[in-house]
């Protein structure tokens, strides 16, 4: 074996070669060392695939740090283990897969292993999008739940997230005790691969059924939806789960035209048409652009492969077509939401809206105005889910979101949510139109009213183990060095949701950032500048990533000061960017 390797690597290939794997696997290993492959073979075996506090993500193939039969095996194993330790009485799980390559082959092994513990299994007999999981975890009173996807990831990765009885990705302490009962798979023959049939159910259409009910109770206004069922939208499943579900959503609601990307809405993990399957690139969006060009369409949509985030688009008064960020569709759906609840006379005091720290702060100037309370968590919906849990029964959500283009409307659903943020775009675009404006025309009205919000996101991929050195150096550099001047504004306060303290540069004053609520030990830095400009970085937890968000803000006072306000900002950002060394 290659001397260039080191020591775990090597110990984790032998335990490859030697131990109880099939054939296949130990030729491809092998035919890797024969070749001298010592790239490829570090970053296959250079450690375990993480089972992190919400599951895994990394690319298929051989090895330990790759997803394979085994590394779901033993993960699935794991989380069985940790059910079956803490749980009484029948246990059930409810499993679902997107159409990445290999997600039924997965979804299947998962079921496997959670039958040969003892545990029933439900699972959907094709690909479904993740919401939909979340849903039925309730809907069916199961305990845990997974669902097979890497989400927007490129073609190469899968994934697997794990989901407890709220129907929401776990947390503490459940999180941290399935992965220390997943650490302790140390071997290949601690994994029962041998499934149970009598224990796993195939689900599908009527489950479909119940959770598209709870689409129609979100929506508002079914009277605009009457008035404009011909509403033009385009949409596409870009390959992936959405179009099981989204266009009978849009139809259920009275929506007559509905024009899907044909060329798109194949389910296919190779996703063809795009080089990432992901409704943040505008790639990816451009097949959904030109039918909405040739049709004169009122409003895009696409989802990603597991159908929780939604990309969508709209025309300018130049006429000309336009993505909206995460953040400004999170802004649109809360800012109709809170009208309408207004409007219909429902906001008691007792209702709130949830949103990530990094998501525009236009929300929770909204929310401010209106006497409705905004909580704001670290990044992923799971905490978001943990606010809505901990609040049941004592406040009512209203909706909330965060900038990656992840939104939820109702609780029902304890995830982002794709379909149902897909039918209430719709719904609040057949609103501006009723009212005599496009969702451009309601996009700037929201920013006259409270600001113009603008956030800039810098995303640096760092792939392998010196990539994620270097993502720790940057981060160690960021705590270290505070720079005096960004931008020509002072930073006056430094949030370090790792250690949860917040610090007053100007005084020296550090005061504890309070845990609870969404809230806790978290690798996330905040500098906010005198002039209200917020810059965070974040290491991400299921990519080889670090992301600087940058948010800036200015008054809108016409809309036609619209395009220069929104350069200004740009501009804003790009110099906030370049003096930190990010371009």
């Amino acid at each position: 074996m290659s001397t260039g390797l080191d020591a775990l690597t090597k110990k984790n290939i032998s335990a490859w070669l030697s131990g109880n794997y099939d054939s296949e696997t130990k030729a491809t290993i092998q035919k890797l060392v024969d070749d001298n492959k010592e790239i490829e073979l570090t970053d296959s075996f250079y450690k375990d695939l993480e089972f992190g506090t919400g599951g895994m993500r990394g690319e298929m193939g051989v090895g330990s740090n790759r997803m394979n039969k085994y590394t779901v095996g033993a993960a699935t194993q794991g989380f069985a283990n940790y059910m079956n330790n803490v749980l009484e009485g029948e246990i059930k799980v409810a499993i679902a897969y997107d159409s990445r390559n290999n997600s039924p082959y997965f979804a299947q092994i998962a079921a496997d292993v959670f039958s040969a513990n003892g545990i029933k299994v439900f699972l959907f007999s094709a690909l479904r999008p993740t919401p939909e999981l979340s849903f039925t975890i309730r809907h069916l009173g199961c305990q845990g739940g997974l669902v097979v996807t890497a989400s927007h990831n490129p073609r190469e990765y899968n994934g697997y997230k794990a989901y407890w009885n709220d129907g929401s990705q776990v947390v503490a302490p459940h999180d941290k005790n399935i992965v220390a009962e997943v650490t302790k798979i140390q071997s290949v023959d601690e994994i029962n691969f041998t499934g149970n049939p009598a224990l796993i159910t195939k689900i599908g259409e009527k489950v479909d059924r119940e959770y598209l009910k709870t689409i129609r109770h979100n929506s508002i206004n079914p009277a605009v939806i009457g008035r404009q069922q011909n509403l033009k939208i385009v949409y596409s499943s870009i390959h992936g789960t959405g179009i099981t579900l989204v266009p009978k959503a849009l139809q259920m609601l009275g929506f007559e035209n509905v024009n899907v990307v044909q060329e798109q809405a194949e389910p296919n993990g190779d996703f063809p048409t795009v080089v990432y399957p992901n409704p943040e690139e505008a790639e990816a969006m451009s097949l959904a652009m030109n039918l909405a060009k040739q049709i004169d369409a009122d409003l895009v949509i696409a989802t990603d492969p597991d159908a929780d985030r939604v990309g969508a688009a709209v025309k300018n008064p130049q006429g000309e077509w336009q993505l909206l960020n995460g953040n400004q569709m999170a802004s649109l759906i809360v800012y109709y939401l809170l009208g309408a609840w207004k409007k219909a006379g429902k906001l008691t005091g007792k209702e709130f809206v949830a949103k990530t720290i990094v998501t525009t702060e236009i929300i929770d100037k909204m929310c401010s105005l209106q006497g409705v309370k905004c909580y704001n968590t670290l990044t992923g919906f799971k905490y978001i889910a943990a606010v809505i849990r901990e609040l049941e029964g004592k406040e009512q959500f209203i909706g909330g979101g965060e900038e990656s283009y992840g939104y939820l409307i109702g609780d029902a659903v304890r995830d982002k949510d794709a379909v149902a943020s897909c039918a209430m775009i719709a719904e609040l675009t057949a609103f501006a139109k009723d009212n005599g404006k496009t969702l451009f025309d309601f996009l700037t009205e929201m920013y006259m009213e409270n600001g113009f919000y603008y956030e800039g996101l810098i995303s640096l991929t760092k792939k392998g183990k010196a990539g994620a050195e270097e993502i720790q150096q940057m981060m160690a550099n960021l705590r270290g060095n505070v720079p005096a001047t960004v931008a020509g504004s002072e930073p006056i306060t430094v949030l370090d949701y790792k250690n949860l303290t917040s610090k007053n540069l100007q005084t020296g004053e550090i005061t504890a950032i309070p845990e609870g609520l969404g809230m806790e030990s978290s690798n996330v830095i905040q500098l906010v500048l005198a002039d209200g400009t917020k810059v965070s970085a974040r290491p991400s937890g299921t990519e080889p990533k670090i992301k600087f968000y940058v948010s800036v803000n200015a008054p809108l006072e016409k809309p036609e000061d619209f395009l220069s306000t929104l350069d200004a900002l740009k501009v804003k950002v790009s110099k906030i960017q370049e003096d930190l060394g990010l371009k």
